[in-house]
């Protein structure tokens, strides 16, 4: 390999311009796959993160109730309607031993019991429509990181105290410290315990911190009359992408209905496919037109040395070394072209990073780039290098010796 090595690099000095015009289409062609990759990773990440902030991977709930019309078997009439039954608030049941063996299941991260219900938050003549959510804190807390969405106080849910959204926090005119009261279907009227704001969340959407109110689990139990039971377990998985098997799994299990964020957040899922469509066809465009410009060149390399290739073959050289030596070429355009793209990758996601940013100064979303894109960006190029090579390089080993001389 060290004689056909010698000739590639010194063909590709002789045609200076020809190289360096090659090399940098490649460097430009792998640093746009590298950034395009890398972006639309991050924004997929970001929009998931920002969505995801309230919402489980994974809720667990109890099965709806159906309405089942009781019949004898001496009439078989099939009734033309039958009405829904409307839903109440129920409880798992045996969720205490079920939330145990999903701590033992190896795709799970995190689990967290919940009683959620609608209730009436009431200060003075103020009164608003909110959810009410009771919690474990510690268990919560590993599934949404809520600690971290605190806009002031400290989360804290003991008896007779409460988190609040923001937004919820203004439109009653209160802040830390301030009471309110919580009014729900089973009391029928103002809770006779006040409760007392230790805290006020951004959950990133004005909507959420219109109606969210955190209290403790059990105080939660006795406002919606639910003793001892939870309305919902909420589940954190390894891969949030395989939320579907995992929810398939576990509601074959257990009977219950498992849902998953995919099935909640269905277009979300549709614009990240369709991301993810553009970004494979980018990445196929630019790799076509790489291949191109790699195989056009060499292709003129192989008419312009045709004298050359002669003089090499009438000298004793093979078919075959003739054939390494594009093939060299092809594998050292794309490699030197892969390296110098990486380079240009990293620096266009720094510069992106610098210049576009959220109006409070911080970034408009984290890239980071896995080490993986760049070394498969790299040896994809190497590989399509060859490829591209391979007919100029057969087309050069198929040369007459005496026919490219006398040319």
């Amino acid at each position: 390999m060290h004689f056909e090595l010698v000739v590639a690099l010194r063909f590709l000095r002789e045609g200076r311009f020809q190289t360096w015009l090659i090399i940098g289409g490649t460097t430009i062609g792998v640093a746009v796959v590298v950034f395009i990759t890398a972006l639309v990773a991050a924004s997929q990440v970001n929009m998931i993160r920002r969505v995801l902030g309230t919402t489980a991977h994974i809720s667990i709930l109890p099965p709806e109730e159906v309405a089942r019309p009781q019949r004898s078997a001496a009439d078989p009439t099939v009734l033309p309607r039958v009405q829904a039954r409307a839903q109440r608030l129920r409880s798992i049941d045996q969720w205490q031993p079920l939330m145990e063996a999903l701590d033992r299941n190896p795709d799970i991260l995190a689990v967290s019991p919940l009683v959620a219900g609608p209730a009436f938050a009431v200060r003075g003549d103020a009164s608003r429509s909110v959810t009410v959510s009771g919690i474990d804190p510690v268990r919560f807390n590993r599934i949404f990181a809520i600690t971290d969405k605190l806009a002031a106080g400290e989360f804290r849910v003991a008896p007779g105290e409460a988190v609040i959204g923001a937004v919820l926090a203004a439109d009653l005119g209160i802040g830390l410290g301030d009471r309110f009261n919580l009014i729900t279907e089973r009391t029928g009227s103002a809770a006779p315990d006040a409760f007392t704001v230790t805290g006020l969340v951004d959950l990133g959407a004005r909507e959420a911190n219109r109606r969210a109110v955190y209290v403790g689990l059990r105080t939660a139990q006795a406002l919606f009359d639910l003793p001892g039971g939870v309305s919902e377990l909420d589940l954190k998985i390894t891969d949030l992408f395989d939320a579907d098997r995992v929810a398939t799994a576990l509601r074959a299990q257990t009977g219950l209905d498992v849902q998953a964020w995919m099935s909640t957040f269905e277009q979300l899922m549709t614009a990240i496919n369709a991301q993810t469509i553009t970004n494979r066809a980018i990445r196929a465009f630019v790799v076509i037109v790489v291949v191109l410009g790699i195989a056009s060149v060499l292709v003129v390399s192989v008419v312009q040395k045709r004298r050359e290739i002669g003089i090499l073959r009438a000298m004793g050289a093979s078919r075959s070394a003739i054939q390494r030596v594009f093939l060299l070429q092809g594998a050292i355009v794309a490699l030197t072209g892969s390296l110098l793209g990486c380079l240009l990758a990293a620096s266009w996601i720094a510069v992106f990073l610098h210049l576009i940013r959220n109006p409070d100064g911080t970034p408009l979303f984290p890239v980071e780039v896995d080490a993986w894109v760049y070394i498969s960006a790299a040896v994809g190029a190497v590989v399509f290098g060859l490829l591209a090579a391979a007919v100029p390089a057969r087309h050069a080993a198929e040369l007459d010796p005496a026919q490219a001389i006398r040319m």
